[in-house]
């Protein structure tokens, strides 16, 4: 791939995640501050993610796939999400900000499908080239959080000045700029015919349903689905406890659980050439399970430590379950499938697992709420680190040794 080529794509995906970064990870804390909304609400915003996930199929199948080239919709897209960002900004009430970021959220998860597509079609060996443009995403992630943090947004007394309400202003901005310059990427045409049936199996990744027949792949694909219900957890809860127990900047200290997915998305071939498939995964369930013991025993001052240390472990939890995943999704559908397997099981973790956990979280969050409206976080926390080590359990008992390109 020519060097401008590398770049231009490095570019798009820096922008299309710092957006996401903006007020993603600061939402929950966001919404509990700014707009006093309470766990359920909190959950139903979070939630808005798995329905975006479930809706994206159909504007990617039905839209951007048969009719348009892949950036302009892109552009079309972010220059759309900027209005909504800057709509959320003057949000003054959950009732006003829900709709809002429903509708932009909608809107957004196809965009993680159509930055890949444009990225692929500029490719020759994607195996090789892709993780050298993806791993500028997650710069970009860690970019939003060091400088939400730098500005002392989620500092107590930024915080106390209604400050995070900048992040949305900030995601605007970078969306007006990442909409415009979707409209210079390279062409990325329709990959269907507009003439032909839109097949809403092949949309949703219903025709890949026949690998579930293989008993290995069927328990790994039910693991998926059980582990984002404690994944959920982190996204929703991890911000507004570190901010409740007392934790200053702590968006960009969870920034650091992107530096360290970097760091193992380096070290995942190393894992599987070492362990294979079935122990990497292991060790991904158990880190799940660790993180959530260390944030239930840590705390803001002398356990600080266990905080940072379960931050960190978001690398080895997602890239050695996610990132494995789809290698393995890869490795059984076969050419056939390729497409249709890796939208289902998309479309089961980040729309149904997480959809599940999303919920469970506000309510168990809600439950362990105190009247001075402090959360009894160890009670918390113990919840989902329970959660994993019961689908650890799982998943040894039921996902028996398999010789794939992953097996050491």
């Amino acid at each position: 791939m020519p060097i401008p080529i590398k770049f231009r794509l490095s570019l798009m995906m820096f922008l299309e995640f710092f957006v996401w970064g903006s007020w993603y990870v600061t939402m929950g804390t966001f919404l509990g501050t700014n707009l006093k909304a309470q766990d359920q609400d909190i959950s139903l915003a979070f939630s808005t993610q798995s329905f975006g996930a479930i809706i994206a199929p159909f504007i990617v199948g039905l839209i951007a796939d048969r009719y348009f080239q892949a950036q302009k919709i892109l552009g079309v897209i972010h220059l759309l999400g900027a209005l909504l960002m800057y709509m959320l900004y003057q949000a003054v009430d959950f009732g006003g900000f829900f709709p809002l970021i429903l509708a932009y959220m909608i809107l957004f998860m196809p965009t993680l499908a159509l930055v890949n597509s444009i990225s692929f079609n500029q490719m020759t060996n994607p195996e090789k080239e892709f993780s050298v443009i993806r791993v500028w995403g997650t710069i970009g992630w860690i970019a939003a959080g060091m400088l939400i943090s730098y500005l002392a947004w989620d500092s107590q007394s930024g915080m106390g000045e209604g400050l995070l309400k900048n992040t949305w202003l900030m995601a605007a901005g970078v969306s007006v700029i990442l909409g415009i310059y979707s409209f210079t990427l390279p062409a990325t045409p329709p990959r269907a015919k507009s003439s032909g049936k839109f097949k809403l199996s092949e949309a949703l990744g219903l025709d890949a349903l026949s690998l579930l027949k293989h008993k290995n792949y069927a328990i790994f694909f039910i693991s998926s689905i059980l582990i984002c219900i404690p994944l959920a957890f982190y996204y929703q809860n991890a911000s507004p406890f570190l901010t409740e127990i007392g934790v200053e900047n702590s968006t960009g200290k969870m920034a650091l659980g992107q530096v360290s997915e970097v760091l193992f998305m380096l070290a995942l071939p190393v894992f599987f050439s070492s362990f294979g498939l079935k122990k990497t995964l292991i060790i991904a369930m158990l880190a799940w399970a660790l993180r959530y013991f260390l944030f239930a025993f840590g705390d803001a001052e002398a356990g600080v430590w266990m905080l940072l240390l379960g931050i960190i472990l978001h690398g080895i939890c997602y890239d050695f379950f996610f990132v494995s995943g789809q290698i393995y999704t890869d490795y059984h559908a076969g050419e056939k499938f390729k497409s249709s397997a890796q939208g289902l099981i998309t479309l089961a973790t980040y729309g149904v697992g997480m959809l599940i956990g999303f919920w469970a979280a506000g309510q168990i969050s809600n439950h362990y709420l105190d009247l001075a409206g402090n959360h009894d976080w160890k009670s918390i926390w113990l919840i989902p680190a329970g959660i994993s080590l019961l689908v650890l359990l799982f998943f040894i008992t039921f996902f028996k040794p398999e010789k794939t390109i992953l097996k050491p």
